[in-house]
């Protein structure tokens, strides 16, 4: 059976379609930087996940370059569906049927999440310790989640970014008799708020090193 598939959520980082939240706090150009640096961090932290296929699941469908740019070495997934539920849903059930073990959907919000957190969800899903593994994010949403089968009851109808996302998704976990496993809660950055954070963060102990995050914020200080 192949290894685990670790697939990045990413979209393309164009100016007025990613991190539109924190503007004007940034300008488009400039969240679209950013952004473009949480992706190239991220992709470099699953890169270095043990006994795992690195995969960039993408939008939108015409930005494959993009990706082959950015993540060499990686599959690469186009997103399908109309909502977050139907893309989520789709690129795990995609990876589960080429063979993989598990697979794992993991954001691309998250630049200072330690790497151990998705080394762990990995593991779980690869011993078949767990049937589902999720990754809280403190707003009440998730920044991982992972299968060892198709679970459409996830993500169908969820109430997308609201705090009842996590909680109804545990639910719906529970009452379909699935083995849940939770990893630690982590921080994603949407707001100017997750950015003041973010950027208060930076270099303490406990969290990844984003190499490409930390020179966005040094160079916006010259």
């Amino acid at each position: 059976m192949m290894p685990v598939a670790v697939a990045i959520m990413a979209k393309a980082p164009a100016p007025g379609a990613v991190k539109t939240r924190l503007t004007p706090r940034l300008t488009a150009a400039d969240a679209a930087d950013l952004y473009r640096c949480f992706l190239l961090d991220k992709i470099e932290q699953v890169r270095g996940v043990e006994d795992a296929q690195p995969v960039v699941a993408y939008a939108p469908a015409e930005a494959r370059a993009v990706f082959e740019d950015l993540a060499s070495g990686f599959v690469l997934l186009p997103q399908r569906g109309a909502d977050l539920g139907a893309r989520l849903a789709n690129c795990l059930a995609a990876l589960l049927a080429r063979g993989h073990a598990g697979a794992i959907a993991i954001d691309s919000d998250t630049p200072t999440l330690p790497t151990a957190f998705v080394q762990r969800g990995v593991d779980l899903l690869a011993r078949a310790e767990a049937d589902v593994v999720i990754g809280p994010s403190d707003d009440g949403g998730y920044y991982l989640i992972g299968v060892r089968a198709p679970q459409p009851s996830l993500f169908d109808a969820m109430p997308w970014s609201t705090p009842a996302v996590l909680p109804e998704t545990l639910r719906r976990a529970r009452a379909a008799g699935l083995r849940t496993a939770c990893l630690p809660e982590w921080f994603d950055v949407d707001t100017p708020a997750d950015l003041a954070r973010l950027e208060a963060s930076l270099g303490h102990s406990g969290t990844a090193r984003p190499k490409q995050t930390a020179r966005f914020f040094a160079a916006r200080e010259r």
